[in-house]
């Protein structure tokens, strides 16, 4: 992929479970509920026999699911949809590739060193999705553009026209893709990891999306959002997280708690809930719940940012409160 523009926020992720048959998709993907902060939607094809395109494999529609999710929850018209997927499909083969000419990675051969994210962030397809369309509606115009120049716009590829082949079966997928049919799932039980995340509300995602997207990062004392250390502390990293989200938390673990709001004793866990640990009644340490038993955290001196058990045996566990609200679901 060619030069690119600089990346702007930590972006959403959603959750694109897929259950692949041997000829057909079944659930696709899974999109926000406008009307609830209880669930997310399960989504199913009906735009195409089996959810099915002449020519585009399972791996490719799943793919185009998610870039798809991605534009309806982001407000972008289905021609956008048709864009982002004919720009994939020339940069990846419609496929998220670990590899690429220099550091290029993804769906859309998005590279790390023109600031377009982490190359955790990029290789999460929602990620890569959303800042593809965040690019394409900071583009004025675009709306009027052929579909390779928007493409183009987007992507400042050496090979300005190549997305114009791309066009017809963009145009195919997104037919079939228009048919989705939802329903609300009973439950949000999250999946504790950072490949497919589910949670309840935009902000619960993009505060997990921001964390995910620091795996690796040693944990440095008194590292947060405004310091310049390659990393965070444990505090840090949350108060950073939901900084992505929109939402401003105090920088230390107790003053994060104080706050609240709790989630009461015997009410399950969400995604995006910040999980305490306190001595004597003192909180010294916070983690960002992500379903699954799981949480991700900067755990302490000489270790890295990393998902790992929110409880164990002997741990000092003091609750949970939940930024994102409301507590009541």
């Amino acid at each position: 992929m060619g030069n690119k523009i600089g990346a702007g926020i930590a972006a959403l992720v959603f959750a694109i479970p897929l259950l692949i048959g041997a000829q057909a998709i079944g659930i696709v993907t899974q999109l926000f509920s406008s009307g609830s902060s209880a669930g997310s939607l399960t989504c199913t094809l009906d735009g195409a026999p089996n959810g099915a395109v002449p020519g585009v494999t399972a791996e490719q529609l799943g793919n185009a699911s998610t870039i798809v999710a991605v534009g309806k929850q982001l407000h972008v018209p289905e021609p956008g949809w048709v864009v982002a997927i004919a720009a994939a499909l020339q940069e990846s083969g419609l496929r998220n590739l670990h590899y690429g000419d220099r550091d290029s990675l993804g769906l859309f051969q998005q590279r790390p060193s023109m600031g377009w994210g982490t190359p955790e962030q990029i290789t999460t397809p929602a990620y890569a999705a959303t800042k593809f369309f965040e690019h394409l509606q900071a583009t004025p115009g675009w709306e009027q553009m052929s579909v390779t120049d928007a493409a183009q716009a987007v992507q400042r590829s050496g090979f300005p026209h190549a997305y114009a082949k791309h066009e017809d079966t963009a145009r195919a997928i997104v037919a079939a893709m228009s048919g989705v049919r939802c329903e609300p799932p009973p439950a949000m039980p999250g999946t504790g990891t950072c490949d497919t995340i589910h949670a309840a509300s935009p902000i619960a995602a993009k505060a997990i999306n921001y964390a995910c997207g620091q795996r690796g990062l040693p944990y440095v004392s008194g590292g947060g959002p405004e310091d310049d250390a390659p990393g965070f502390d444990c505090s840090g990293l949350t108060q950073a997280s939901y900084a992505a989200a929109g939402i401003a938390l105090p920088r230390t673990s107790r003053g994060q708690y104080a706050p609240g709001p709790r989630v009461p004793d015997g009410q399950p866990l969400l995604p995006g809930d910040l999980v305490f640990y306190a001595t004597a009644g003192r909180v010294h340490h916070v983690g960002l719940y992500l379903g699954g038993g799981n949480m991700i955290d900067a755990p302490d001196v000489g270790q890295t940012i990393q998902i790992r058990p929110y409880r164990h045996p002997g741990d000092d566990y003091d609750g949970a409160t939940r930024p994102a609200g409301p507590v009541g679901v």
